[in-house]
C-alpha cells in the first residue's frame, strides 16, 4: 500500500485523507520513500525538506476537507519562491538564497492543503528545453535514463512520471510545461496569459511565462488550475473569468467542435514521423468522437518570428540576471554563469530599447495573424515536439560553435510551443502516443484565449477514449 500511494492521483490522495483511510503523514512518508528509492538515478530534486514536510503533515487533521489536504507536491526551483526553502534558479551564482515569502502559486497550493516536499531541477534560468544544469547535473527521463525528461520543468516532470509525487509545479515561457509533459508521458497545461499570477516576481516583457502543473490526469490538472487561477495585486495581465470551475469543465462533454490539425512545423523544422503519426491518429480519434476535423496550415513567417522572439527571449534573460543580482544585493559573479547564460546576458546588454520595442510590436502583430485560425476553428492540434525525447547532451554545441547555437538546435526540437506563448493562448500536451522505442509522444491542443474550459473538456474526452494514467515507466533503475 505505501509504495502505491504516490501513484494515485492527487485528488485520490486527498480523498484518502478526507475519508480517514490514510493520514497526511503516511502520504508524505510514502512520497519521501519513493524519492529515496528513485531519485538517485533520476536527479529530479535539488532540495528536499523532509522534516518540514512531515511536521506540516502532522498538522493536517484526519478528515480535512481541503482539496489537496496532505498531498505531497514538488515546486520547480525558479520563479515560484518558497519561504524558508532555498530558491536557486538552477544557478551557481545564486548560492543558497532563501526567500522570505511564498509566491502566490505556492501560497495557494499550501492553503489548499498541499505539502511541499522539495524543489525540482531545471536548466539554468529555465533557458533550454532540456534539464542539464552545470550546478546540479542532468535530470534523467524515467522512461529511458539516457534521455532527457525535457525542460525547463524537467525535474518536476520526472518526479511525477516516476511516481515520487502526483503533482508538481512548473512554468512555461516557450513550452516548459508542455515539453516535459510530452517527454515524460504526462498532462501539461499552459494556461492563458494572465490566468495564473507569478506574484511577487515581475512578469517578463510580454507575458510569455505562465505557471501551472505537471500531472498524470486531466482531473488533477483542472483542480490545480481552480486553485492557482486568480488576480494578484499589480498583475499586468488578466484572463476572462470562467463560466464555472475548471474541475466541472473536465467532467462535461465538450460538444461537437471544429478542430484543425497541422503536422508541419511553423518554422520549417523537420518533424519526426512518429510525431506526425501521433497527430494523425489523434485526428482520426477526434473524428470518431463526432468532431469536425480538417487539416489547416499554420501561418507564420518563420525567419522573422525567430529573429524577434529570440531578441525578446534574450532580453528577458539579461533582465532576469540583473533583477536577481538586485534582489541579492549586488552583482552576480558572471564567471559562475553557464557559458550560454553569460553570452545571452552580454547580447542582451547590446540590444537597444528601440530594437526591443520593435520586436515586441512585431510579435504582437504576428499574434493577430496566428489567432485568425480560431475565427473558423475551436481547437488546433499539432505535435508537442518535433522529435521524441532527445538523448542527454544532444543540445550541446558542436565543437567550435558558440553557446548561442544551442538555441538554434533547441528550436528544431521545440518549434510548435513558443508561438503559443506569444499569442497567450491556453495549450495542453496529452500523452496520446508512444513511439516504437516505447517513449512517450505528446499531442498539443491549443484553444482560444481564455478557453481552458473547452480544452479541459476535450482533453477529458480524449483521456476517457484512450486512457493513459496507468501507463507508466518500468523504473528498473
Amino acid at each position: 500500500m505505501p509504495e502505491e500511494i504516490p501513484l494515485r492521483s492527487a485528488r485520490d490522495q486527498a480523498a484518502l485523507v478526507r475519508d480517514r483511510e490514510v493520514s497526511a503523514r503516511e502520504l508524505v512518508e510514502a512520497s519521501l520513500a519513493a524519492i529515496e528509492r528513485l531519485d538517485g538515478a533520476l536527479n529530479a530534486f535539488v532540495t528536499l525538506v523532509p522534516e518540514r514536510a512531515l511536521a506540516e503533515a502532522d498538522a493536517v487533521s484526519a478528515g480535512d476537507s481541503r482539496p489537496l489536504a496532505g498531498v505531497p507536491i514538488a515546486i520547480k526551483d525558479i520563479i515560484a519562491l518558497t519561504e524558508g526553502i532555498r530558491t536557486t534558479f538552477g544557478m551557481r551564482a545564486v548560492g543558497d538564497w532563501t526567500p522570505p515569502m511564498d509566491s502566490a502559486v505556492v501560497r495557494r497550493l499550501r492553503e489548499a492543503g498541499a505539502i511541499v516536499v522539495g524543489k525540482t531541477n531545471l536548466p539554468e534560468l529555465g533557458i533550454l528545453p532540456v534539464t542539464e544544469p552545470e550546478r546540479f547535473g542532468p535530470t534523467r527521463n524515467p522512461w529511458d535514463v539516457e534521455r532527457t525528461p525535457g525542460g525547463s520543468s524537467g525535474g518536476s516532470a520526472a518526479a511525477v512520471a516516476a511516481g515520487m509525487v502526483a503533482l508538481a509545479h512548473g512554468n512555461d515561457g516557450a513550452g516548459s510545461i508542455r515539453i516535459p509533459a510530452s517527454c515524460c508521458g504526462l498532462v501539461g497545461l499552459k494556461p492563458s496569459r494572465g490566468r495564473v499570477s507569478v506574484a511577487p516576481i515581475a512578469n517578463d516583457t510580454i507575458g510569455l511565462v505562465s505557471d501551472g502543473v505537471l500531472s498524470r490526469t486531466v482531473a488533477d490538472t483542472a483542480l490545480s488550475l481552480d486553485l492557482l487561477a486568480g488576480y494578484e495585486l499589480g498583475d499586468p495581465f488578466s484572463a476572462p473569468v470562467p463560466a464555472s470551475t475548471f474541475a466541472a469543465a473536465a467532467e462535461r462533454e465538450p460538444g461537437r467542435l471544429r478542430i484543425a490539425y497541422a503536422t508541419e512545423a511553423p518554422t520549417g523544422a523537420p518533424v519526426d514521423p512518429e510525431c506526425v503519426t501521433a497527430v494523425e491518429e489523434t485526428a482520426e480519434l477526434l473524428e470518431s468522437l463526432g468532431h469536425e476535423v480538417e487539416a489547416a496550415p499554420l501561418d507564420l513567417d518563420a525567419e522573422a518570428f525567430t529573429e524577434h522572439f529570440s531578441r525578446v527571449w534574450i532580453s528577458d534573460i539579461g533582465g532576469s540576471v540583473r533583477t536577481i543580482a538586485s534582489v541579492l544585493g549586488g552583482e552576480l559573479d558572471r564567471d559562475q554563469l553557464e557559458p550560454l547564460t553569460r553570452q545571452m546576458t552580454e547580447i542582451a546588454e547590446s540590444i537597444s530599447a528601440t530594437d526591443l520595442i520593435a520586436s515586441i510590436s512585431y510579435l504582437r502583430v504576428a499574434s493577430r495573424g496566428m489567432l485568425a485560425l480560431w475565427a473558423d476553428h475551436d481547437v488546433l492540434v499539432t505535435p508537442t515536439l518535433a522529435q521524441p525525447p532527445l538523448e542527454l547532451g544532444a543540445l550541446e554545441p558542436d565543437e567550435g560553435a558558440e553557446p548561442i547555437d544551442m538555441l538554434r538546435k533547441a528550436g528544431e526540437f521545440v518549434p510548435f510551443t513558443p508561438p503559443i506563448n506569444v499569442t497567450g493562448q491556453p495549450a495542453i500536451s496529452l500523452p496520446l502516443h508512444h513511439c516504437a522505442a516505447g517513449l512517450p509522444i505528446g499531442v498539443h491542443l491549443v484553444g482560444p484565449h481564455g478557453g481552458e474550459e473547452l480544452l479541459l473538456s476535450l482533453s477529458a474526452q480524449l483521456e476517457a477514449a484512450r486512457a493513459w494514467a496507468e501507463r507508466r515507466p518500468s523504473l528498473d533503475l
